[in-house]
Parts: C-alpha cells; sequence; structure tokens
C-alpha cells in the first residue's frame, strides 16, 4: 500500500462569512445592557416580591454570563495556533456554547424550585413595578439582539447568542403581561405561574442548543451535514474506486473539516482534482478544512479500512 501523502492538499476557500473584525464592541455594549438589567430587576423584584421578575433576572444573568462566553470565544477562535494547539483556539465556541447551556439549565432548576414553593402563597406583588421593569427588559434585549443581528448570519457562536436574547425579548413580554394582570384583576398567583411558564420556555430553547454543543464536543458530524451525501460525493469523483476512514467534524461553531482515505488505482490524481474536491466540499457540504490520503491498489491492506475501526 502506498500512502501519498502529497494528497494532503487542502486549497482552503477563505471566503466564508465572518463576524466583523470589531464584533467585540457589540458583544460588550450587550453585555453591560444586560448586566445592568439584571441589577435593576434583582433590586426591583425583591423590592415587589416579584419572582416573576427574580426568574427573568436569572435568565438575563445567564443570558450575560452566555454573552461572555460568546465573546470570548470569538476573541480565542482568532489566536494564532501554537506547537501544542495546531488548530488554533476554534473549539472554545463549542466548549462556551455547551458550558452556556449547563449554566441556563441550572438556573432554570432553581427559578422552577422558588416559584413552586410560592404557589400556595404567593404574597403581595406590586403590578406596576413588575411592568415597568419587565418593559425595560424588553427594550434591553431588543437592543441587545440587534447588535448582534449582523454577526448572526455567519457564526453559530453568535447566531445563538442573537436568538437567545430575541427569545428573552418575548418571555420579559410575558412578564409585563403578569404584571397587568396583577394591577388590573389582583391575582398574585399568575406571578409564580408566569415564573414557570418562563421556566420551561427557557429550557425548550436551552435544550437543542446543550444537545447540539455537547455532539460537536464529542466531535459529531455537524446537524447540517448529511454524512452519506458527503460519501456519495467522493465516491462518484473520477478515478475513486472506494472511501473509507471517513471522518467529518466542527472544528468551531464556523468551521468544519474532514479526512479520508481515497482508494485509486491509477495513482495520484493531481493538485487540480485536489483543488476541485476541495473547492466543492466547501460549496456543497460547508466543509473548508477537508484532507485526502490517497492510496494505491485496492486499498484493502490499509487497517483503517474496516469499517468498525477508527
Amino acid at each position: 500500500m502506498e500512502h501519498d501523502h502529497s494528497g494532503h492538499d487542502h486549497a482552503h476557500d477563505h471566503g466564508h462569512s465572518h463576524a466583523p473584525a470589531d464584533f467585540g464592541v457589540a458583544f460588550a455594549v450587550a453585555t453591560l445592557l444586560n448586566l445592568a438589567l439584571v441589577a435593576a430587576q434583582v433590586i426591583y423584584g425583591l423590592s415587589a416580591n416579584s419572582i416573576a421578575l427574580l426568574a427573568d433576572a436569572g435568565h438575563n444573568f445567564g443570558d450575560a454570563l452566555g454573552l461572555l462566553l460568546a465573546w470570548g470565544a470569538h476573541v480565542m477562535a482568532r489566536w494564532t495556533p501554537t506547537e501544542r494547539y495546531t488548530y488554533g483556539f476554534r473549539s472554545a465556541s463549542i466548549l462556551s456554547a455547551l458550558i452556556n447551556a449547563v449554566m441556563l439549565l441550572v438556573a432554570t432548576g432553581a427559578i422552577a424550585w422558588e416559584a413552586i414553593r410560592r404557589l400556595p402563597d404567593p404574597g403581595e406583588v406590586a403590578g406596576v413595578t413588575v411592568m415597568v421593569v419587565a418593559g425595560i427588559g424588553i427594550v434591553v434585549n431588543a437592543l441587545s439582539a440587534w447588535l448582534l443581528m449582523a454577526g448572526s448570519k455567519g457564526d453559530l457562536n453568535v447566531r445563538g447568542a442573537f436568538l437567545h436574547l430575541a427569545a428573552d425579548a418575548g418571555v420579559s413580554v410575558g412578564v409585563v403581561i403578569a404584571g397587568a394582570v396583577i394591577l388590573f384583576l389582583g391575582w398574585t398567583w399568575i406571578d409564580p405561574v408566569m415564573s414557570l411558564i418562563v421556566a420551561v420556555v427557557i429550557v425548550w430553547g436551552t435544550w437543542g442548543l446543550m444537545r447540539e454543543s455537547f455532539q460537536l464536543s464529542m466531535d459529531a458530524v455537524p446537524s447540517g451535514i448529511e454524512p452519506s451525501e458527503v460519501r456519495a460525493y467522493l465516491e462518484q469523483l473520477p478515478g475513486v474506486a472506494s472511501i473509507h476512514d471517513l471522518h467529518i467534524w466542527a472544528m468551531s461553531t464556523t468551521e468544519n473539516a474532514l479526512t479520508c482515505h481515497l482508494v485509486m488505482p491509477g495513482g495520484h490524481p493531481g493538485n487540480a482534482f485536489i483543488t476541485a474536491a476541495c473547492r466543492d466540499l466547501a460549496s456543497r457540504f460547508a466543509i473548508r478544512h477537508p484532507t485526502f490520503q490517497i492510496e494505491l491498489g485496492d486499498g484493502a491492506d490499509c487497517p483503517l479500512a474496516p469499517a468498525h475501526v477508527v
């Protein structure tokens, strides 16, 4: 068996979209806005005796931490690779998403527990205060989401933060409704009930993020890529008799990688073949870091040929 390591030719397409170079400013402003909102919600939530407002504060605090994590990952992803970290620090964006999801689920458990504890006796709740502070939350979350909107188009890490903030604006609307019900109807029980609804919304929106970030951290094939389609594409390339040892994983929330052995009895196909294959993988599957190993003969003597061998 002959391994042609000159086949490790990447011809990377660096034309895929990135968030703007100064996107850190948007992260900074959005984070400061959310931290200020959290402080206001805690202070007035305690003074108004509103568990719904405190629940929203806990949610927004999770948002602020998530923004800090996403911001840090955004910065780390641009650090230069080192001799030890040869891929650089791109995977920080995956880890930040996973940590963010875990923190949000833990905070949600605390919110739900306190809401259930208060259901039998919600106490007096200041409806006007709840409405005003939650209304400010709508403005802050909507503005923060708008600041991140530009980067959400090309970076899954930023997109997650954007969608989270946009959903939070909707959650704050629910808190405003609860405050109005308390103010006009006197139904104080709506406060813990609304906090439970907030908790359900958080779990609903976070579970998918946690599942996908966990999968990516385990080097699973990214959800937007169908492995069978990639395999079919590679197998139909001219001169390719078969393929094996195909691996597809995410280097970050914006970059996907692939390694594969191509069995080509006719010999090395040349750099033009590699360049064309890399270009097609980038345009069709968003895989921009492929590495091929060319094998001659029938490939049967490759120790990695069996499907069960990794």
